[in-house]
């Protein structure tokens, strides 16, 4: 779990992210989840954006997400989403 004060740090970052998924009429589907977590293997944050067409709720969406990439939830804004995941320790 991030604190607050952490949230507040990532947020600020992801104001000048743009989005690097985006989550359409199909709504959350394995080809989602692959891209995201493909996202996460080269980055810690990654903004996700909701399409009009998404059946799904944002919150329901956010939570499918971060759930199955075992990411944390920053921010949820608007139709805009931002996942938080650090990257892994690299062994030396």
């Amino acid at each position: 779990m991030l604190t607050g004060k952490e949230k507040r740090a990532l947020r600020a970052q992801g104001n000048q992210l743009k989005a690097e998924l985006w989550v359409g009429k199909e709504g959350v589907s394995e080809g989602t989840i692959h891209a995201l977590q493909n996202a996460f293997n080269t980055k810690e944050l990654v903004k996700v954006k909701l399409q009009d067409s998404c059946p799904t709720d944002k919150k329901e969406v956010a939570e499918i997400l971060s759930q199955e990439t075992s990411s944390d939830l920053v921010q949820i804004l608007g139709n805009t989403m931002l996942l938080y995941r650090p990257l892994p320790e690299t062994a030396e």
